[in-house]
């Protein structure tokens, strides 16, 4: 398995976890290194269970196949789509005029009662309609969660940083587990199903990109295939890590264009975990990631919580 992306070859490099333990700054190398490159990296051996995976996967795609008047009870207007049911066509890049062929449920972090986040996190929505609905899809927020973590360490030693400095900027972050439906399209539907954009987040863990169609801007402009193996996990930087790292980790342009057409009649679904800081972070370039040929290009720090209502604004979630 390569770990990492030789330049003459246009793929994103996979590189297994397993390798975290047994040479972690290798593995951080490893990693880093495609972020820089691209913004993306793969992941095997990912250590989230497949099991789980599968139920939470058959859980989602239960709820989706619900009604459209039963669905929509689950959908909040009003609150960016934070938690429960986003309706078909809601969601739109940045600048662009045509929405995203997609539904989604999102499902949030749980918060003991008085919990000091509470105004940035709203309770989450169940569908009672899905039997074990709650349960899997907590299980698997938690699994995300803690890959998550490992993942963030790793950044860590390749910022040159102690690999625990991401704990406490994480510690009850505002983190979303995305369940995600692209319903099939007809032939004549147009080219995208998800525009391209950028995540605004820390880091975005992603199962079920191994249906085609997830693709990647690269820095010579050319739009690149994320082509992960069965059960692989897809990660990429969002901008607030960019946005610490001064650009040094790349938050990059992608996209999810249509299938081609003998695959138009089928679904595509997804699960993109996208882990946050938690609101009260105040997202400050690292002073590693200045100097001289670097100037810094954010000397304005900003809170994790107004960053993401800016940006919530932008692409017309709120």
């Amino acid at each position: 398995m390569t770990s990492l992306h030789n330049a003459d070859q246009d793929r994103v490099a996979s590189v297994s976890l397993l390798r975290a333990g047994a040479d972690p700054m290798e593995f951080a190398r490893a990693l880093g290194g495609s972020f820089e490159r691209y913004g993306f990296a793969i992941v095997a051996d990912h250590g989230i269970d497949a099991a789980l995976i599968a139920r939470a996967d058959a859980a989602a795609r239960a709820f989706f196949a619900l009604p459209e008047e039963v669905k929509r009870r689950y959908h909040v207007p009003g609150t960016g789509g934070a938690r429960g049911y986003t309706p078909f066509g809601v969601e739109t890049a940045k600048d662009a005029v045509q929405s995203d062929l997609k539904e989604f449920w999102h499902v949030g972090r749980e918060l003991p009662a008085g919990h000091r986040f509470a105004e940035y996190m709203q309770p989450n929505l169940w569908p009672t309609e899905v039997a074990d609905f709650r349960e899997t899809q907590l299980a698997l927020f938690d699994a995300f969660d803690a890959t998550g973590r490992k993942l963030l360490s790793a950044i860590a030693r390749y910022l040159g940083l102690a690999p625990d400095w991401f704990d406490d900027t994480v510690a009850d972050g505002n983190s979303v587990l995305r369940l995600l439906h692209y319903p099939p399209v007809s032939a004549d539907a147009p080219g995208i199903r998800a525009g391209a954009h950028e995540d605004i987040n820390t880091i975005t863990l992603l199962l079920g990109a191994e249906e085609a169609g997830l693709e990647l801007l690269d820095r010579d402009g050319r739009w690149l295939a994320v082509a992960p193996n069965e059960g692989e996990l897809v990660v990429n930087v969002g901008d607030m890590l960019q946005r610490l790292t001064n650009n040094m980790l790349r938050s990059t342009t992608h996209r999810v264009r249509n299938p081609p057409p003998e695959r138009r009649g089928f679904s595509r679904y997804s699960m993109p975990f996208f882990l946050h800081f938690r609101p009260d972070f105040l997202i400050e370039t690292l002073p590693g990631c200045t100097g001289e040929g670097r100037p810094d290009l954010y000397p304005e720090p900003i809170t994790a919580h107004d960053y993401l209502m800016q940006r919530l604004r932008e692409i017309k979630l709120l």
